[in-house]
């Protein structure tokens, strides 16, 4: 049986939370945000008036939490100001993806790289160390986003492959995906011994 999902999970410059009403404001503020329309977003949000879309997407978020799929607000570990968003989804047979987006005013600070460390390394940890017990995480992106394989490669989700036209924006145009995945039994990237020079 999965744990509770925690209250808070501290990583480095952050702290993954749930979402909260009081996030709509921010919410707004990013995804305003081109890139994270163009990526993150999907046809169904696109299409409503963009002074309801932030809404509508904290909404979902909220039911997801409830339900106990991990929907984390990624904030200040300071002043629990909203900074990005990570989620899993598709969790099914011990297998998760995981989607993400930094707010435009924190981006330049390695938080999406550290928020994915920060949550693969508690879905993949055991139930009985309060984890998730998942064994595997996946991501995957348009090639067209080449700054998430660097995300990916420093949260030490290794590449496997190009998915040919297997991700589409918001218009529906289709482009090409890198796969990245980590394992449970992968060598946990926050041990890494520094190699002699």
């Amino acid at each position: 049986m999965t744990p509770p999902l925690p209250a808070r999970l501290p990583g480095t410059g952050l702290v993954l939370r749930p979402f909260s009403p009081e996030d709509e404001p921010l919410v707004a503020q990013a995804l305003a945000d081109a890139e994270i329309l163009r990526w993150a977003l999907g046809a169904h949000l696109h299409r409503l008036p963009a002074d309801e879309r932030a809404a509508r997407w904290l909404r979902t978020r909220l039911a997801a939490w409830s339900e106990g799929v991990p929907d984390f607000a990624i904030a200040d570990p300071h002043t629990d100001d909203l900074t990005g968003y990570i989620g899993l989804r598709r969790i099914h047979n011990g297998n998760a993806e995981v989607g993400s987006w930094i707010a435009p005013w924190a981006r330049g600070r390695g938080l999406a790289a550290n928020a994915l460390l920060t949550a693969a390394g508690w879905a993949l940890s055991p139930t009985d160390h309060d984890g998730m017990g998942l064994h595997r995480i996946a991501l995957h992106h348009s090639t067209n986003n080449p700054a998430s394989c660097t995300v990916a490669a420093k949260a030490g989700l290794l590449f496997e492959g190009t998915m040919r036209q297997a991700t589409t924006d918001h218009t529906g145009t289709r482009y090409d995906s890198h796969l990245h995945a980590r394992l449970a039994t992968d060598p946990d990237p926050r041990q890494r011994v520094p190699t002699p020079s």
